[in-house]
C-alpha cells in the first residue's frame, strides 16, 4: 500500500519578524555568519529569515532566540511565527 506524502504549504512570515531579528542581531553586535554558526543554522537560512522570505521552524526559532538574547516580547513574536512541522522541527527529523 502506497502512502501519500503530505504536502506542506509554505507560510509567509509576518512582515515585522525579519526586521526585528536583524535589529536584535545588530544590538548584540553579531554578523549573520556568527549568528548562523552559534545557532547551528545555515547563513543563507538566517539571511532568508531576516529578509522575510522564510518562516523559521520552532527549533530554529529557539536557537535564534538564545543566540540573539531576545526579550520576552521578541521571543513571543518569534515563537508565534515559527512552524512546528518544517525544517529542524519536522516530525521525520525528530524520530531520527
Amino acid at each position: 500500500m502506497a502512502t501519500r506524502a503530505r504536502v506542506r504549504i509554505r507560510r509567509t512570515p509576518p512582515a515585522e519578524l525579519g526586521p526585528m531579528l536583524a535589529a536584535a542581531r545588530e544590538r548584540t553586535g553579531h554578523t549573520q555568519a556568527r549568528v548562523s554558526i552559534a545557532a547551528g543554522l545555515g547563513r543563507s537560512y538566517v539571511c532568508l529569515i531576516e529578509g522575510g522570505h522564510r518562516t523559521p521552524s520552532r527549533v530554529a526559532a529557539e536557537r535564534l532566540a538564545d543566540v540573539l538574547q531576545l526579550t520576552d516580547q521578541e521571543r513571543a513574536q518569534l515563537y508565534a511565527a515559527a512552524v512546528s512541522d518544517a525544517g529542524l522541527s519536522h516530525p521525520a527529523r525528530q524520530a531520527a
